[in-house]
């Protein structure tokens, strides 16, 4: 493989994600990549001294080591991009979500968006929250959706009459704010329809005393979840906050018909492909579900035909080479 340029990026992340390992593979492909992912102390003073040997350093999520990469990159000389995915641009008291809820973390990623050359935000939602919490004009932020291959999220075969839903769910904040407490309402309300929550710990759901016909599963690898999202007509994605939600995305790919609240990124993602609902309303949400299960079949292929249009992965590889070519 020939790198594009010998520019040396530092990719900075705090989590181990599959979509954060994409924009590594993606970054691979044309430039030279150290990483730094983990958290600690360690993780500080690795990327103190790995920015000696960077010309840009690429951070996701607005953070405390987001703010230790601007710092010390512009200290240097060096450029910096770094990427908002959600709870970056978020202050909600009610969800107890956000990382601007904590005072003295506030302060370093308001530095942080003040200062990155670049903020990449996944959802035009995002830089309007990024605006108001740093209190700036945004000039540094632009929207590069987070981006799928269509050649492996794809539809097989006949789906069944089934709803499902992937929400990795560790506490009751998670719970509450992935909605999985009005997704047990809707199955009350449809004990004939079978559901599957894939993420969700099973334990925490079992506390909510889960109709029989609503299945919890522990978490899959990524791509362990392809069989679910083709067998599955109907993906649930009843958040009360969202950034890009990767699940729902993949999910359309593979032919599901959406229905999702309409909060944050979930109507860039559904558009007129499914349906949306008002967040926190579990008698909408079991109607819509209900919709969703008598409608064709059709409506999943457009779903999917959303996502290949907007969000294919070479779109987002080519806005993010674009923007690191372009710096001086």
């Amino acid at each position: 493989m020939t790198l594009r340029s010998y520019k040396k990026i530092l990719f900075i992340s705090a989590l181990d994600a599959p979509f954060i390992r994409d924009d590594v593979e993606l970054l691979q492909k044309h430039f030279i990549v150290q990483k730094q992912i983990g958290h600690g102390i360690f993780a500080v003073l690795k990327i103190i001294l790995r920015i000696l040997s960077s010309d840009i350093v690429y951070c996701w999520f607005a953070s405390v080591y987001a703010f230790v990469g601007v710092f010390f990159s512009k200290f240097f000389g060096l450029k910096s991009i770094v990427i908002v995915g959600g709870v970056d641009a978020a202050k909600d008291k009610e969800l107890d979500y956000g990382i601007w809820l904590n005072p003295w973390k506030a302060k370093l990623v308001r530095y942080v968006f003040h200062n990155a050359d670049r903020i990449l935000v996944v959802d035009p939602s995002l830089k309007e929250e990024a605006v108001r919490l740093a209190e700036y004009d945004g000039r540094n932020i632009h929207y590069v959706p987070t981006g799928y291959d269509v050649n492996v999220w794809k539809p097989v075969g006949e789906k069944e009459s089934m709803v499902l839903s992937v929400a990795v769910v560790k506490d009751e904040r998670t719970f509450k704010r992935k909605g999985i407490d009005l997704l047990i309402e809707a199955a009350k309300n449809l004990p004939d329809v079978s559901f599957i929550v894939i993420g969700t710990d099973i334990n925490l759901a079992l506390r909510k005393r889960p109709p029989l016909n609503i299945k919890f599963l522990e978490k899959l690898p990524r791509r362990d979840l392809l069989p679910y999202y083709q067998k599955a007509k109907v993906y649930c994605q009843p958040s009360r906050r969202e950034g890009l939600p990767n699940a729902l995305c993949e999910a359309m790919l593979c032919g599901c018909i959406p229905v999702a609240s309409e909060v944050s990124g979930n109507p860039t993602a559904v558009g007129d492909a499914g349906i949306l609902v008002p967040p926190s309303n579990s008698e909408l949400l079991t109607s819509a579900i209900q919709q969703a299960l008598k409608m064709d079949y059709s409506l999943g292929l457009r779903a999917r035909a959303r996502i290949v249009s907007l969000f294919p992965k070479e779109k987002r590889e080519t806005e993010i080479v674009r923007i690191i070519e372009g710096f001086k």
